[in-house]
């Protein structure tokens, strides 16, 4: 039998049970919140044969379900923005003028599903530079730097070594990896944010495991935000022939419309000064 592809910890726990009456394994606490109209469930891995049970490392994980920013109600782009930046900002290690923080899109821009990590960055305010260059009329401002990483087989790199050596460069405060995920129930395709504390693998989801990112590996705190984009034909019910991993139909706009909510959501959670029109007017 042919494991589930998933790289939500939500729907691993909702595997072990959760979501019914008796679900308490020992180690994972999961609660359940609504915050600016969307429904945030918050998991904690707290021991390392919980991490094993569930097939996460210790630590916490945030999904955002998305499903009523489809539906256009009143303000959910700002609603939604909030949202995220307010739950980033509890995982984040600080926040303030002497907090530098490196944001890295993962995946590949040439290809709709895998190219949440770029076009994230696309929306997202980077200010390291003129904070270098200009410090007083920049004071109010937290340095941000952004790192589009590309894949390995364009080039030649594996992400972890480009993030080294950016790292060991510039020394953030932490980093903040952005990219695609897997899911396992259709639901949650372009309509779940997940946030964790514990870095991430790339290529997991879909089988392609590289070297993981985590604090272990930078030497910095690592927040990873991912949006599921893709689904194994396996999920599905197709049990033959080679594994597939299909995206909804409209995967163009989700990806587009939603790479937009993180990049805005990411620049009002480094940066708290600023109102959600000044961040579009900044990014024009």
């Amino acid at each position: 039998m042919k494991a589930i592809r998933t790289d939500l910890a939500l729907e691993m726990a909702e595997n072990l049970g959760y979501g019914q009456k008796n679900f308490a394994p020992e180690g994972i606490h999961a609660a359940e919140k609504t915050r600016e109209g969307y429904t945030v469930t918050d998991i904690r891995v707290e021991s390392s044969s919980a991490a094993q049970q569930l097939g996460k490392p210790v630590g916490r994980y945030i999904t955002i379900d998305l499903r009523p920013y489809f539906r256009r109600q009143t303000g959910f782009f700002v609603r939604g923005v909030r949202c995220l930046a307010q739950e980033l900002t509890d995982l984040l290690p600080g926040v303030g003028q002497e907090f530098s923080t490196l944001v890295a899109g993962l995946g590949n821009p040439a290809l709709t599903a895998d190219a949440v990590g770029p076009l994230t960055l696309h929306n997202l305010l980077v200010t390291r530079h003129m904070v270098t260059l200009l410090p007083l009329q920049f004071s109010t401002f937290s340095p941000v730097a952004a790192l589009e990483c590309g894949v390995t087989g364009c080039t030649g790199l594996e992400t972890l070594e480009l993030l080294q050596g950016v790292v060991e460069k510039i020394r953030p405060a932490a980093v903040i990896t952005v990219d695609a995920l897997a899911a396992q129930s259709r639901e949650r395709l372009c309509a779940t944010i997940q946030l964790g504390n514990t870095g991430l693998i790339p290529g997991s989801g879909v089988g392609n495991h590289r070297a993981a990112i985590n604090q272990d590996t930078l030497g910095v705190p690592v927040i990873a935000v991912g949006l599921p984009t893709v689904i194994s034909t396996t999920v599905l019910g197709d049990k033959g022939g080679d594994e597939v991993f299909v995206t909804p139909r409209d995967i163009d706009q989700r990806v587009r419309e939603l790479s937009r909510l993180i990049g805005y959501g990411i620049t009002a959670a480094l940066q708290p000064a600023l109102t959600l029109e000044d961040i579009s007017g900044l990014l024009g």
